[in-house]
């Protein structure tokens, strides 16, 4: 006989955080169809659930976990770096991660989940198979993080998105040298990082890196780096950095 944890695929949700993430997240799976409680407050708890998904800072799940103590028997998180014992404070008889792999920066719809990563985790066939569930129903394509794994996964993906917004405030920095403002850096930069973003993503790092590190023109290379140093002195460890990785990139061998 199976317990109702392991037939549920409709559950009433509860969504706890009222951040960027929460809010999004209980208003793409209500349109696809769950009925959703929340997304509730700091200290406030769903009722009537059957799982609970806790969208709050990694710091604050400890907390959150244990004031959800007996609110439902399934217990689950949004964070990609912190591990499901985080949970065990709320005693839940099961535990799920769900961490989609993607930006929510402002407003979003479901279309937002929509064709996204989505790492999953349980602590028993059943949780992880709602995990499983709820990212497919929202369009996004799960893959099974394990424990030991969850520092590398979280790392990668803040060098891909957050990173990636750190080194164009770079760029825009540097534009300011060039007597462009803010806006106009970021409106005549945007299609360039967005072609560079498809190019790696059809080609690999390895054929869509252009530019002259790959030619091998040090020339430019030293002239772009007087330039850091004379209007941004601040990044200029960085864009050493970069020049050197770059280089080795470069260097590699092409893989499929």
């Amino acid at each position: 006989m199976h317990s109702t944890a392991e037939t549920l695929t409709r559950p009433r949700l509860g969504v706890v955080g009222a951040g960027r993430l929460g809010p999004a997240l209980a208003s793409a799976l209500r349109a696809a169809g769950y009925p959703v409680a929340g997304p509730a407050g700091r200290g406030e708890r769903p009722l009537d659930c059957e799982a609970i998904l806790v969208c709050v800072p990694d710091a604050e799940i400890p907390a959150a976990a244990e004031a959800l103590a007996g609110a439902a028997p399934l217990l689950g998180h949004t964070s990609g770096a912190t591990p499901l014992a985080a949970l065990e404070p709320s005693g839940a008889a099961a535990l799920f991660g769900l961490h989609p792999l993607q930006s929510f920066a402002g407003a979003a719809s479901r279309s937002a989940f929509r064709g996204a990563g989505c790492a999953v985790a349980g602590t028993t066939p059943a949780a992880l198979g709602l995990a499983r569930r709820l990212a497919g129903d929202l369009g996004m394509n799960a893959f099974t993080i394990d424990e030991d794994g969850r520092a590398a996964y979280h790392a990668a993906a803040s060098v891909a998105s957050n990173f990636l917004i750190t080194l164009q405030a770079a760029a825009e920095r540097l534009l300011a040298g060039a007597g462009l403002k803010a806006p106009d850096a970021r409106a005549l930069l945007t299609p360039l990082v967005l072609q560079s973003a498809r190019n790696w993503s059809e080609l690999g790092p390895e054929r869509a890196l252009t530019g002259p590190v790959s030619r091998d023109d040090e020339a430019t290379v030293a002239t772009q780096r007087a330039a850091v140093e004379e209007h941004a002195p601040e990044l200029l460890a960085l864009f050493d950095e970069l020049v050197e990785r770059t280089r080795e990139l470069a260097g590699r061998e092409v893989t499929a």
